[in-house]
């Protein structure tokens, strides 16, 4: 009987690798939680010895475990590709993929006060009014929030309406955090996490991205491409407004200037955060950027760079 005990257990012990699955553990944008979940689907689908494990936060909040919390991580998509230029390279990344593009809109329900007037012209005029409540996400930990701050100044430019960010926002050339007037404004860390206040009422109005509008059925306002940060073309435009962020070191500061919107992606690479599985990886970015991958994303709203811009060293892509 022993005798047939242990065999049982020794045959449960060759299997165990057969059934055990291996992690892949991505930190990415909020703004890609809806592509990259249908990307892990499809992926397990196709590979199933690999699990997909994702946790989404702001792009900054992303870069940031794996720089100052040294978390572990395979792989980190930011909704801006400069997140990872200005705090993974070259320390804990090598290289910078440029896979997707996006652009800033307004989001609204048939709740939202004004909702039946508003439009790409006059929503300034309606986000000033003093019953209207406005939601963005942190810009010292989220790129939309940045982009929130260079959408309003470029606003005030193109419609020509003299201290309109000083009027709503009123953050001076850096947000503190808490010193919004929360009887007006609402800021939370990533943009997503203002989807339930906005479908709640709590809030009216959500600066966010196009595509997370369009993946939630959201209304939205569609801004002038000299706004949005979706054009190319308008690039020297964008640049001409600038918002500060906090930086790598206490009491630094990044500063952002307006520009195109770019996604980055890269895998994690440093002798003390030693990627869990890069094998896989570079399996799932091999994908992410594959025919399949890009039709996931314009399904999703949002636009794909193709071919994709490689910076840096990506040797470790044709390594297996």
């Amino acid at each position: 009987m022993r005798f047939v005990i242990k065999i049982l257990f020794f045959v449960i012990f060759l299997s165990l690798p057969l059934f055990a699955k291996e992690k892949i553990i991505i930190f990415h944008a909020g703004s890609l939680s809806k592509p990259f979940a249908e990307l892990e689907k499809r992926f397990e689908e196709k590979y199933p010895q690999y699990d997909v494990v994702r946790e989404a936060a702001g792009s900054r909040l992303c870069a940031r475990k794996v720089a100052e919390l040294h978390k572990p991580a395979d792989i980190v998509a930011s909704a801006d590709y400069k997140v990872i230029d200005n705090l993974l390279i070259p320390e804990y990344a090598k290289f910078n993929i440029h896979f997707a593009t996006n652009e800033m809109a307004i989001a609204y329900t048939e709740k939202s006060k004004k909702s039946d007037v508003i439009n790409s012209t006059n929503w300034p005029e309606i986000l000033l009014n003093e019953d209207v409540k406005v939601g963005h996400s942190n810009p010292n930990l989220d790129p939309c929030g940045y982009r929130t701050m260079l959408v309003v100044k470029l606003a005030e430019k193109f419609y020509n309406i003299n201290n309109f960010f000083d009027n709503l926002f009123g953050y001076g050339n850096f947000y503190e955090n808490g010193e919004e007037n929360k009887q007006k404004i609402i800021v939370r860390p990533k943009e997503t996490d203002l989807l339930s206040l906005l479908e709640a009422g709590v809030i009216d109005y959500l600066f966010i991205y196009k595509s997370v509008a369009i993946q939630h059925g959201l209304k939205y306002v569609e801004l002038p491409k000299k706004i949005s940060l979706g054009d190319n073309k308008f690039k020297e435009y964008y640049s001409k407004v600038s918002f500060k962020i906090t930086g790598k070191k206490p009491g630094s500061f990044i500063l952002k200037k307006g520009e195109p919107m770019i996604y980055g992606i890269t895998i994690v690479e440093h002798d003390n955060i030693l990627p869990v599985n890069k094998k896989g990886a570079i399996l799932f970015i091999k994908f992410l950027l594959s025919k399949e991958g890009k039709d996931i994303f314009m399904k999703n709203g949002q636009n794909v760079i193709d071919p994709p811009v490689i910076r840096g060293d990506s040797s470790i892509l044709q390594n297996e």
